[in-house]
């Protein structure tokens, strides 16, 4: 494989765009990452774009790369539509990454975009509802809790309807979590807390609003643990990358961010929650880059819940479970901590709009390790990772795409 370097990134500000279209959110985020890499888009040699439900969302399938990129002057190059969940970005990222480093391209487009919010919020939740096993989800949480010797339901009778069908799901795995290594409601608390305060520094988030412990967990109930400050809000986005080869790179930065490793692996039907795919594919990111999770300098984890980032950090092996207490009440996670931890704000500050998050994570660590996070900015970062998950399969993720990037 040859070396392949970030040029360029941009996003727009994620938020709530009714008046805008999916060209309008695709053109904006494209425009920047130009323009961040000094190149003209004719030098562009494919185009790999990830979206997970503008056909629910919008009614638009099939030709959402063309549809889209073709709008803004930008055709007749190779273009591939990836969908894969909350993860459609970051696998466009990887596909993208091969194909680069493997010599097809020498310079090609990455974009990820997602218009999620509807006035009819039962229609966003039925978007987010469909990264399921439709077929089987029930029968098997059924069997799940049975195994379990437990005659609840992971499923609240609101779920689908008021809140994600996830919500639920998120709050049984968290309390397992609980269990094992004495973590508190207060402790999530005091992440989200952590991650509002980055999102307030961070122009690019839909809330940037410092909030405080008390606020947060008097925010309204989801499914205990979570409040809704603790859960990542439905919102419109897009972000973008444009990748190139060593060689291509040298023509327009002396400052490229290297890609270090690019990995994605898939879910399987376990009743082992201890079987998580985030296990399986961490030690494998971490040998592609040569380094362990001892050598991160930050990290933009997937907290579609604000207990999922400790979760994460855990599961990766950054933070011992024996330590997660400590380390969320001693500030680890902080921007001037040990292990800085969703600078951006994370998906429950900056926004989750499902598509665009992986390139939306992405761009915060090339910022960051560029030096231009402003008041943000991680001292002396030199490794970023970013880790985006989409989908449930069984107790598990679906898909989730892993990357580490260096200066």
């Amino acid at each position: 494989m040859r070396d392949v370097a970030i040029v360029g990134a941009g996003m727009i500000k994620f938020g709530k765009y009714p008046e805008k279209s999916i060209k309008d959110l695709v053109r904006e985020s494209v425009t920047e990452t130009l323009k961040d890499a000094g190149i003209d888009k004719s030098m562009l040699e494919a185009a790999y774009v990830g979206s997970a439900a503008p056909g629910i969302m919008t009614g638009q399938e099939q030709i959402k790369a063309q549809v889209t990129l073709s709008a803004m002057g930008i055709d007749t190059i190779p273009m591939y539509n990836i969908e894969n969940a909350c993860a459609s970005s970051s696998s466009a990222f990887n596909l993208a990454y091969t194909a680069v480093g493997a010599g097809v391209y020498d310079c090609a487009l990455v974009v990820g975009f997602e218009k999620l919010y509807d006035k009819d919020k039962m229609k966003s939740f039925m978007a987010l509802g469909t990264a399921v096993d439709i077929e089987n989800v029930m029968q098997f949480l059924e069997d799940f809790m049975k195994k379990q010797g437990k005659n609840e339901s992971i499923m609240s009778s609101d779920s689908g309807k008021s809140k994600s069908i996830f919500m639920d799901m998120y709050a049984y795995y968290t309390r397992t979590y609980m269990e094992r290594y004495g973590l508190t409601q207060e402790h999530f608390a005091k992440i989200a807390v952590k991650s509002h305060k980055n999102g307030a520094l961070n122009p690019h988030a839909q809330y940037q609003k410092e909030v405080t412990i008390e606020e947060v967990l008097n925010s309204g109930d989801i499914s205990f643990p979570l409040t809704k400050l603790m859960c990542s809000p439905i919102c419109d986005g897009a972000a973008a990358a444009i990748i190139c080869s060593r060689e291509k790179a040298a023509q327009f930065t002396t400052t490229p961010i290297w890609v270090e490793a690019s990995v994605v692996g898939s879910g399987r039907v376990s009743h082992d929650l201890g079987d998580t795919l985030t296990k399986r594919l961490g030690p494998k990111a971490f040998e592609k880059a040569g380094i362990g999770p001892e050598d991160i300098d930050l990290i933009e984890v997937h907290d579609a819940t604000s207990p999922s980032e400790i979760i994460t950090l855990i599961e990766l092996g950054i933070i011992p479970g024996e330590d997660a207490p400590r380390a969320i009440d001693e500030g680890w996670l902080e921007l001037n901590g040990r292990k800085p931890s969703n600078t951006s704000g994370g998906l429950a500050s900056k926004g989750h709009p499902i598509g665009a998050t992986g390139l939306g994570q992405i761009h915060e660590v090339v910022q960051q390790l560029r030096g231009n996070a402003g008041k943000r900015q991680v001292a002396n970062a030199k490794v970023g990772m970013t880790h985006n998950g989409g989908g449930i399969l069984g107790v598990d993720a679906a898909a989730m795409a892993l990357h580490i990037f260096k200066r």
